[in-house]
């Protein structure tokens, strides 16, 4: 089949005669074994299946080979109905070749069906037979279709080189399960009391486990074991019998090669004993021959079979993929660090040379001359420090994905093969689903796709996805990109907040602050306010630009440092005019109760903890004005009930005495009451001041209940 195809070389066609040779005799043999002896009861079909998928250069040789089995069994009806139905297999094959359908699977599967269909209905009809004698007849044509589709799989393998673990998986099941039914095949074969096909198979099954790792010893030991019980009567404990025995075997897998033939056969001895019949010491005779065998395998032939089969050592350990893309990400977030240290050393260069040739040209210059090309030549160097920090941007935002890939424990494929499935339903088709448990045990479910998500029950959808998690989710984040939907579940947090935000603009109807509230898909809520410089509409346009881009970045999974470096350089280069944007941000753990408060330039925040009000200010430079700006940060633990409230300077402004003691007599109102009364007061105490812009957020950490 397809390893036979690999064996001698086949490329493109391309063959020598002595490979052509070896392959028709291949075939030959295939079509030989598969019709030789019975497989299930009295139905010998896969003699037909196999002419039906061989190759159009093979498949004479695969029929001719059938055809000889067949008649092994002698001249009866039951052997013209398989030489008819190799006739018409082998016409099927023709017609494949010369309309070149070979490649269309369910074509020839098609053909094996109709072509063992055919000649048992035609006995059928000739010599009568109850309603039970048809469906027999069905039941083995589609055992016959059954069998093509495996064969053709097996021939057609889709694989870069004969390694086990370079092969697909599924490709890897069509092959054993091929291997299986050839052994069922010649199972009824015996040389005295011992039958060689069982001998092969529990060789296999040994070398499989000492080379290939116990997994796919089980797997091939379940496959050959149902095809050998089934196969004769009486032999249904093999299956059982093998399987057992290689995973007591596995035990002894790290010992030599006789530590795991005695546990094998000891293992196989016990289960031969309890049966008590001929047929299990036939089994025992053929396990200690197939033992005998495996230990006595030459060292070279040893090394041969490593290799082929990728033996443990070098089987890739979960998780491996994973830390490989880690130290990618880690290895590029280095090496666009040091592309922006080689771009600001150019900068540096570039700008200490047209400095000294200006001042070299002052005396042809006038003053105003001069000025403006101080004033260029200042401008051109901060786009260029600007865009030699958008390097180390990038290296920071690289850094941040390796640190977030680095705390994914497991990516639960299974679980997102099933979500797959349920999205189907409800007509949404997903580009890329990921199920990732952190390790800290918490699964967050992303799934992105093309289309739109509104036709989804959102609330049944979110029970369906924690049913086949096991897990209860939030109600989804749902991101929208240009052509892309992002939906991302986060495992129901142990907290909730309850979130107000109050308003004023001192001049005109925009405000120079924004405030968002945004939730990362990961357990963290995350509280904004970005203050632009002055009032009106410019200030409005630069807080503005500073919420939303900071708001993106975090909502995208980039830490909060590489964020504030992006909007940083975005304000530098917005115009010529000097601008800048305050960015004050709480970043609140719904698991955990911690919170983060990160500002820029902005005023004090509080933390409402206990009947008790804390202020927090902290030193900081605004986005906009100097390269390297960095957040001041600070951390605190909330509690349940506990709340932070985030204020831009048109309160703040009041004193803090005034903001500590307007918090205490407002506790205990809701959040929304609560940012409404401090804007109101404020409001009132500033009567016969000069107003700024006004903006306030209030957040309280509460119990998050699980409604079943």
């Amino acid at each position: 089949m397809a390893v036979i195809q690999r064996i001698t070389g086949e490329k493109r066609g391309e063959l020598t005669k002595q490979n052509k040779l070896f392959l028709s005799a291949a075939y030959f043999a295939l079509g030989f074994s598969l019709s030789f002896g019975r497989a299930v009861g009295d139905m010998t079909p896969f003699g037909i299946s196999v002419t039906a998928a061989a190759p159009k250069k093979y498949f004479p040789f695969a029929a001719a080979g059938a055809a000889v089995g067949y008649l092994t069994g002698g001249i009866n009806v039951n052997t013209a109905r398989y030489l008819a139905g190799v006739a018409v297999a082998f016409l099927g094959a023709l017609a494949a070749a010369a309309f070149e359908l070979y490649h269309k699977p369910a074509f020839v599967m098609a053909v094996a069906f109709f072509a063992d269909l055919s000649g048992g209905l035609i006995v059928r009809l000739r010599l009568g037979g109850t309603a039970e004698d048809y469906i027999l007849v069905l039941s083995e044509a589609v055992l016959c279709l059954g069998g093509a589709f495996f064969f053709y799989r097996s021939i057609n393998s889709g694989y870069k080189r004969l390694r086990l673990r370079a092969l697909p998986l599924g490709d890897i099941s069509c092959i054993v399960i091929s291997l299986s039914l050839i052994l069922m095949n010649l199972s009824s074969v015996y040389i005295g009391a011992v039958c060689p096909a069982r001998a092969l198979s529990i060789l296999g099954i040994l070398i499989v486990l000492r080379y290939a790792g116990e997994r796919r010893a089980l797997i091939l030991a379940l496959a050959l074991g149902f095809s050998l019980s089934v196969a004769e009567s009486g032999a249904l404990f093999i299956a059982g019998a093998l399987a057992f025995s290689v995973l007591v075997a596995s035990l002894f897998s790290g010992l030599s090669v006789f530590g795991i033939g005695a546990a094998f056969l000891c293992t196989l001895g016990f289960f031969c004993a309890a049966a008590g019949s001929e047929l299990s010491f036939s089994l025992f005779i053929e396990g200690a021959a197939a033992t005998l065998l495996f230990v006595l395998i030459p060292q070279k032939l040893s090394d041969k079979l490593e290799e082929w089969l990728g033996g443990n050592v070098n089987e890739a350990p979960d998780g491996s993929l994973r830390q490989n893309l880690v130290l990618k990400l880690r290895f590029a977030s280095s090496a666009m660090a040091a592309i922006s240290e080689s771009v600001d050393t150019v900068r540096e260069r570039i700008n200490e040379i047209e400095r000294k040739r200006n001042d070299y040209d002052r005396e042809n210059l006038t003053d105003e001359e001069y000025i403006r090309r101080e004033i260029v030549l200042e401008k051109t160097n901060q786009i260029r420090m600007v865009a030699s920090d958008q390097f180390f941007s990038i290296s920071d935002m690289l850094g941040d994905l390796a640190f977030e890939f680095d705390e994914a424990e497991i990516f639960d494929t299974a679980s997102a093969a099933k979500i797959r499935r349920l999205l189907g339903e409800y007509d949404i088709y997903a580009e890329n689903i990921s199920v990732i448990e952190d390790k800290y045990g918490r699964i967050r479910v992303e799934i992105l796709t093309g289309s739109s998500a509104d036709n989804a029950d959102e609330k049944r959808l979110c029970t369906e996805i924690g049913r086949i998690t096991g897990r209860y989710f939030d109600a989804p984040r749902i991101t929208h990109f240009k052509n892309e939907t992002m939906l991302s579940y986060t495992e129901r947090p142990n907290y909730k907040l309850s979130i107000g935000f109050a308003q004023h603009s001192a001049e005109g109807k925009l405000c120079g602050d924004t405030v968002k509230t945004i939730n990362d898909g990961k357990g963290h809520s995350m509280l904004i306010i970005s203050d632009g410089m002055g009032k009106g509409s410019r200030a409005a346009l630069d807080g503005a630009m500073g919420a939303e881009l900071i708001a993106k970045l975090l909502s995208a999974g980039f830490g909060f440092d590489s964020a504030l470096k992006v909007v940083n350089s975005a304000l530098l280069v917005k115009s010529n005019d000097e601008t800048l944007a305050t960015l004050d941000v709480a970043n609140i753990d719904l698991y955990t109760g911690k919170c983060e408060i990160f500002k820029a330039g902005a005023p004090a925040s509080y933390i409402v903890k206990n009947k008790n009000v804390t202020k927090c200010e902290l030193t900081s430079m605004p986005a906009g004005i100097l390269r390297g700006i960095e957040f001041a940060k600070r951390t605190a633990v909330l509690g349940c009930d506990d709340g932070v409230v985030l204020m831009s300077d048109g309160i703040t402004d009041l004193g803090s005495a005034w903001v500590e003691n307007t918090l205490l007599e407002l506790d205990g109102l809701g959040m929304q009451e609560t940012a409404d009364a401090v804007l109101t007061r404020a409001l009132s105490a500033c009567e016969g001041r000069k107003l700024d812009d006004m903006s306030i957020i209030c957040a309280r950490l509460e119990r998050n209940q699980v409604t079943i």
